[in-house]
């Protein structure tokens, strides 16, 4: 029986960062926490298809020490990606799960009152 199904989904995360790089990565690390968010299934892999840059903000000020020492230029970077990726994971709802009675696992057992003396 072939319990493994590949589907394609298109998912949004952003990110930011104090270089473009980091703000990319930020965002390609939410993918796996988005994914397994909205699915209930066992993912078995994850692979990104395409990725599209949707918004590319970079955030330019200067940052003062006690509001007048030391002005330095800051710059952030925030981007928004909608990512297209391949899930090939398991379908739980496809699988029989066998029903089995038996006794509760915290059933309390008492060595020392059964043994005879």
């Amino acid at each position: 029986m072939n319990t493994t199904e590949k589907k394609l989904q298109k998912i949004i995360v952003s990110g930011k960062g104090e270089t473009k790089a980091a703000a990319f990565s930020d965002g390609l690390s939410q993918v796996q926490k988005k994914v397994l968010k909205e699915t209930s299934d066992v993912i078995l892999r994850i692979e990104p298809k395409s990725v599209a840059v949707l918004a590319a903000e970079e955030q330019r000020y200067t940052e003062r020490f006690l509001f007048f020492f030391f002005p330095r230029e800051r710059v952030d970077y925030e981007v928004k990606l909608e990512i297209e990726v391949e899930l090939l994971m398991i379908n739980m709802g496809d699988i029989p799960f066998e029903q089995v009675n038996q006794a509760a696992p915290d059933a309390v057992s008492v060595p020392f009152l059964s043994k005879k003396m």
